[in-house]
């Protein structure tokens, strides 16, 4: 592991390419691999034992890539599988820790939401890290399953009716439990927070789970005297398990930029 080596990052699909943004925008000078399982996606309603297995799978193709840090940018992961940062030999991050403690540091009235895929409420992992940092923390959550399909569906512009529909319905709830403070469980979600933000309100504060764990990132590898030493604008390089037609195009939303070169499809049944 050196300097020069890039970070990895996977998901179970598309969503955590809003990492990759946050990432891009932090550490311009740094190398990028980005693997998405898209022929298993999602993860969200895959038992606790498929997850893991699926991980480690992710986590080994990242390491055959030689990278200095693998990030899960995958809420479902970071809360089934964050462990299995322990036995890796590369630093590790998921998304739960950096998100929870910006929420804690952003939150006044000590009411925080948090919305994200089914498996991650049930993992109850937000709830116990919020309150591991401050046991007084009341957490109120809410899975938002349509979330997903319809940003990779493109229905993301703020004024899109079906869309705003579906958040008035999910959201009406933490709205009226007086939350302050959102967190965007799930890496999907950015890509519509115009809409999430009108339907709880201006006073409520959302924590992008993709910014926070970059910022994290960006600091645990200052600490590890990782950080690449600049000069040239660092490179990407974005591997799918499925079509590469359908990420290439759904790639350009998350990233908010085009694509300088498509993706690569590999069996990650192999690792």
């Amino acid at each position: 592991m050196a300097s020069n080596h890039p970070i990895g990052v996977f998901d179970s699909g598309v969503g955590g390419l809003t990492a990759v943004k946050e990432l891009r925008a932090l550490l311009p000078h740094e190398d990028i691999v980005y693997f998405g399982d898209t022929s298993r996606a999602p993860y969200g309603n895959r038992s606790r034992d498929t997850i893991l297995r699926y991980a480690r799978q992710d986590v080994n193709f990242l390491l055959s890539q030689k990278v200095k840090m693998i990030i899960a940018a995958c809420g479902t992961v970071s809360s089934v599988a964050a462990s299995m940062g322990q036995s890796l030999p590369v630093p590790f991050t998921g998304v739960v820790t950096p998100t929870c403690r910006a929420a804690v540091k952003a939150t006044k009235n000590k009411r925080i939401g948090v919305i994200a895929t089914a498996a991650t409420i049930d993992s109850g992992s937000y709830r116990k890290e919020l309150n591991a940092l401050h046991p007084e923390i009341q957490v109120f959550e809410q899975p938002c399953p349509l979330f997903v399909p319809l940003v990779e569906n493109a229905f993301i512009d703020p004024g899109d009716q079906v869309t705003n529909l579906v958040a008035q319905r999910y959201l009406s709830g933490l709205r009226g439990a007086g939350v302050d403070t959102l967190i965007l469980g799930c890496t999907h979600y950015p890509i519509i927070s115009a809409i999430i933000s009108k339907a709880m309100g201006d006073q409520v504060t959302l924590i992008d789970s993709g910014r926070e764990t970059a910022v994290y990132a960006a600091r645990l590898l200052k600490d590890q005297q990782l950080l690449a030493s600049g000069g040239q604008e660092g490179r990407n390089a974005f591997y799918v398990s499925d079509s590469v037609d359908g990420f290439n195009q759904i790639a350009d939303i998350f990233l908010g930029r085009e694509m300088n070169h498509s993706a690569c499809r590999i069996n990650i049944e192999e690792y």
